[in-house]
């Protein structure tokens, strides 16, 4: 799991520096949005809400574009749209198979622009069923550091449900059951340790090894769905050692 989380959480922070803040700021939204009219406007009695909020606050999204998103998607206020969501399987180079998750009101739209970016970026489309077996949903809470050691963070979510406690540099990433994602949340806010982000995600049953030109590649192609207003998440099977890694940054 390592290589594709540090660099999923590395490109995290990046995102919320350079010009693509904004595009970063509409899926947050967008998230909030939808799980509002899913669970209702109130964010203690829908822990998925409350988790869209939480990402959302820690990505630095004002208060009152939050709030607004909440008012639109529980119908309260005028503007929601209707977003649905789809999954696209494909391959990457390297054989790396992706999932892509769309949350869209433009069904055709969508497809168009996930089709364009995987064949320009070396990948292609698979049927449904096709990949997504390489994948479970699993509950993920991203932990900061701080002065926490994995002992810590171990031995606040281990009664929770939590399944492994993952260092990756300067952040813990906690993996659970989807079904156990709000115990395990709970216990870490009640053992007092701060978290920037917990939700159910796709992880990787196995994984391709990739070199710099793979490692390069995959994220050119990521890079290129992800630039999609459409798309929402990008779910992929590789692995990058750290050093490699630290030779892409360069």
């Amino acid at each position: 799991m390592s290589g594709h989380s540090k660099w999923a959480t590395t490109k995290h922070k990046k995102a919320v520096i350079d010009a693509k803040r904004g595009k970063l700021f509409a899926k947050l939204i967008k998230n909030i949005e939808v799980a509002a009219r899913m669970g209702g406007a109130d964010p203690e009695g829908n822990p998925t809400l409350y988790d869209a909020i939480q990402k959302a606050k820690k990505s630095s999204v004002p208060n009152k574009n939050i709030d607004s998103a909440v008012k639109r998607g529980a119908g309260l206020e005028a503007g929601g749209a209707d977003y649905e969501t789809i999954m696209y399987e494909g391959y990457g180079p390297n054989g790396v198979a992706v999932l892509i998750e769309c949350l869209t009101d433009n069904r055709n739209r969508a497809a168009s622009e996930v089709r364009v970016a995987m064949t320009r970026n070396g990948g292609s489309m698979a049927d449904p069923g096709s990949v997504s077996y390489l994948f479970n949903r699993k509950g993920v809470v991203i932990v900061p550091k701080g002065g926490l050691s994995e002992d810590d963070v171990l031995g606040a979510v281990l009664d929770a449900g939590a399944e492994e406690v993952n260092d990756l540099g300067e952040t813990f990433e906690v993996i659970s059951e989807a079904t156990d994602l709000v115990a395990v949340r709970t216990a870490l806010q009640e053992a007092g340790i701060d978290y920037d982000s917990a939700e159910a995600n796709f992880v990787p049953t196995m994984q391709v090894e990739l070199d710099e030109e793979g490692a390069k590649k995959i994220f050119k192609l990521i890079d290129a769905l992800e630039d999609s207003d459409d798309v929402q998440n990008v779910f992929a099977n590789f692995d990058v050692s750290d050093e490699i890694m630290e030779k892409v940054d360069a």
